[in-house]
């Protein structure tokens, strides 16, 4: 058995091709938003957070021979406790990440260290934010919309958690953009246009996590766009290609 750690759209299509290549695979996903998964006879899925004895647990239940970690690219809990528990158990843990999409040298583009930061250099630039970095990290820019005055407006995901978690910091409904990616560029200029946003702010999702989209709309629309950058690289062997992966993986479980 592979257990594969989703969450993204970059599970389905590596499920499948593990399932075609013949290996059982189990999907894991952190929350229950469902995720489309192929059909298959060689695909098993799961839900719910994993800490380290869960995932341990896990393991030696399934008969788990290694990890496929294809979770979020700031999901550096998920990656930091992949590794550890793989190693306990003598099982190789492999990474997807996804490419970035973000140039550091683009117009109108300001890469900043972390929430803290992003939330002070958004508000720095006088009008009114878009916030769409999910409900994780909402404080910090709750606290400088109220000690600027500017509007803030966040996107989250259609979830009653993600609601709930808008509503415990403060945001009113009305301040609430809710629904499911991947958005369009179309989509992304209609909500900035419909909270006049003059700054959006994201994380480097990659393409596949919808930041193209977002840039581009940005740029239409003359919103600058401050964005929260990647973890730092831990000590996991990563991928941005699934063939280089599958490969690697057939050569650590020979």
């Amino acid at each position: 058995m592979i257990l594969l750690l989703g969450g993204t759209s970059d599970a389905a299509p590596i499920a499948l091709r593990l399932a075609e290549a013949g290996y059982r695979v189990l999907v894991s996903q952190a929350t229950d938003v469902p995720l489309e998964m192929p059909v298959h006879g060689n695909i098993e899925t799961r839900s719910g957070p994993l800490n380290e004895r869960g995932l341990a647990e896990l393991i030696d239940r399934y008969g788990v021979r290694a990890i496929i970690d294809a979770a979020h690219p700031y999901a550096v809990t998920v990656h930091t406790v992949a590794v550890q528990v793989a190693a306990q158990r003598g099982i190789p843990c492999l990474c997807f990440v996804r490419p970035a999409a973000v140039q550091p040298a683009a117009p109108g583009v300001e890469i900043v260290a972390d929430h803290a930061a992003a939330a002070e250099a958004a508000f720095r630039h006088g009008r009114p934010v878009l916030l769409t970095t999910g409900t994780r990290n909402l404080l910090p820019y709750v606290a400088q919309a109220r000690r600027t005055g500017l509007k803030l407006t966040v996107r989250v995901l259609d979830h009653p958690q993600s609601l709930i978690a808008c509503r415990q910091a403060g945001i009113a409904a009305e301040e609430v953009i809710a629904g499911r990616g991947p958005f369009s560029v179309d989509d992304n200029r209609r909500h900035i246009r419909a909270c006049s946003a003059g700054v959006l702010v994201t994380k480097d999702s990659g393409a596949a996590g919808g930041t193209t989209e977002k840039l581009q709309a940005s740029r239409a629309e003359g919103c600058d766009v401050i964005v929260v950058a990647r973890p730092p690289a831990g000590n996991w062997q990563g991928f941005d290609e699934v063939d280089t992966l599958l490969s690697a993986l057939a050569e650590s479980i020979t």
